[in-house]
């Protein structure tokens, strides 16, 4: 690649990229169409991503459309988050049978030995994984399943080279361009004259398998077009958060009227929780068979959203709607911050999208805002 800090991979080169992080014993993991949306599954070869594709998003609505082009990474986020992997909806913590008599614990259920590749890691993913890294291995007591799963993972960020209409990273700081935290980062350029990709390594690793693959070095023309690919994203952006003196804001007005006015259209649904790449709640459940023979007790996704989750020696501490998502946001603007040094937003707009009622978080922060008189309270 001669003197070049970047690198061009043609598109019809990316499953050579795919084979040889195979090759070093990772399970690939990227974008495929699926049911109706861009889900993130295991894949084998570029054939399976998610080509010519891109979607639509506004608040409550997501759409996938065809292209006018053949772009891989032509769509934002859908509605899954890499948390599907690191943090996972349902995992076993640990199996019991009945032995002459008396319960035997079973050894934990392992995840598999091969590490992760996440092949089309946006900006605001990689600080979400960041963001659960603190949340979850940061503290004094660490999740080992997430340990487990996180450990050895290979990042591929892919570089925004659009905005849907619910996004707002440029506002929270956290995109579209990607910064930090990857191993490789990929921009696609995709018009008439050409569809490749300026690579460029973050890391010991991401140098190593670069070299493996058929690259040139980038010209000055192609790593101008990358920049202000991702330069135009960010001024696609329509939503933004004003974040200063945010966390303040939220928790003087814990009786702001404005919380009564969204609780009238909130369904509870937990949708927007189960969508945030960065809400890790959870309950855990106990079972045993028919037989009375074997027992599990297994780990679920919770959500501040129901009303079970707040129960405590009978009754909820959060009864009503309206109390619900006041702690739901509240958290993730405010407190969150207090326990972890960081917003629990990363402004990916999945909240937005899958609000069946189309609730706009930036949209409640700024009428609180404007409810106290000062807009830079």
């Amino acid at each position: 690649m001669g003197e070049s800090t970047s690198a061009i991979l043609e598109a019809s080169q990316v499953s050579q990229l795919i084979d040889a992080l195979a090759r070093r014993g990772y399970q690939v993991v990227g974008p495929t169409v699926r049911d109706g949306a861009i889900v993130l599954e295991p894949i084998e070869t570029a054939d399976e991503l998610p080509t010519g594709w891109t979607d639509t998003q506004k608040p409550g609505s997501y759409r996938l459309e065809k292209r006018g082009d053949e772009a891989l990474f032509g769509y934002n986020v859908g509605p899954q988050s890499w948390k599907k992997y690191l943090h996972p909806a349902d995992v076993s913590l640990w199996t019991a049978e009945k032995q002459n008599g008396a319960f035997r614990i079973l050894n934990n259920p392992v995840p598999s030995d091969r590490p992760y590749t996440f092949l089309g890691v946006r900006a605001c993913e990689l600080e979400a994984i960041r963001v659960q890294d603190r949340v979850l291995l940061g503290g004094a007591y660490r999740d080992t399943i997430y340990e487990n799963r996180r450990k050895g993972n290979f990042l591929i960020g892919v570089q925004c080279t659009q905005a849907a209409d619910t996004c707002f990273c440029a506002s929270m700081g956290t995109g579209p361009r990607c910064g930090e935290g990857f191993d490789l980062v990929l921009t696609e350029l995709v018009d008439a004259s050409r569809h490749c990709f300026v690579v460029e390594a973050g890391s010991d690793r991401g140098r190593e398998v670069l070299l493996e693959l058929r690259t040139r070095p980038a010209s000055e023309e192609e790593c101008g077009a990358a920049e202000k690919v991702v330069d135009r994203v960010a001024k696609q952006q329509v939503r933004a958060m004003q974040t200063e003196g945010l966390k303040d804001l939220l928790q003087r007005n814990f009786d702001h009227p404005q919380w009564d006015h969204v609780a009238e259209r909130c369904l509870s649904c937990t949708n927007c929780t189960m969508v945030c790449p960065t809400c890790f709640c959870t309950t855990v459940e106990d079972s045993t068979d028919v037989s009375g023979e074997h027992a599990e007790r297994r780990r679920h996704w919770d959500s501040c959203f129901t009303l079970s989750f707040s129960y405590i020696h009978g009754g909820s501490v959060r009864a009503s709607g309206k109390a619900r998502f006041r702690q739901w946001m509240t958290h993730k603007l405010a407190s969150w911050i207090d326990q972890f040094g960081t917003s629990g937003c990363v402004g990916c707009g999945r909240c937005i999208t899958w609000c069946p009622v189309g609730i706009d978080i930036t949209e409640e922060v700024a009428a609180i805002r404007k409810g106290t008189g000062n807009g830079n309270a």
